[in-house]
């Protein structure tokens, strides 16, 4: 199983970004993928989560109506997009695949929020 993720940087408060997690390995068609986020000195958190056809998805309270998750199935890669960015969101974002036999877990991409 291997999740790759890209698509962090820096940006300005206000900003968006759009987050990739491109996944191998497994038969990512069948599976609920969910991102989390890890601040400086805080708990890794769920961010979002999206089923495994793409009809439902779940969003921290913080993110809801900012953040969007989506997925291709063709391509194997989820997606999160993230718009009106505040310094709150800095963080590592990573990509989650919690599988019948295990949690895996991508290298995770930086996020800045920062003027």
């Amino acid at each position: 199983v291997q999740l790759v993720e890209s698509g962090g940087g820096l940006v300005q408060p206000g900003g968006s970004l759009r987050l990739s997690c491109a996944a191998s390995g497994f038969t990512f068609s069948r599976y609920v993928m969910s991102w989390y986020r890890q601040a400086p000195g805080k708990e890794r958190e769920l961010v979002a989560a999206i089923t495994s056809d793409g009809g439902t998805t779940t969003y921290a309270d913080s993110m809801k109506g900012r953040f969007t998750i989506s997925r291709d199935n063709a391509k194997n890669t989820v997606y999160l997009q993230m718009n009106s960015l505040t310094p709150e969101d800095t963080a590592v974002y990573y990509c989650n695949a919690y599988l019948n036999y295990g949690s895996y877990w991508g290298q995770g991409t930086q996020v800045t929020v920062s003027s």
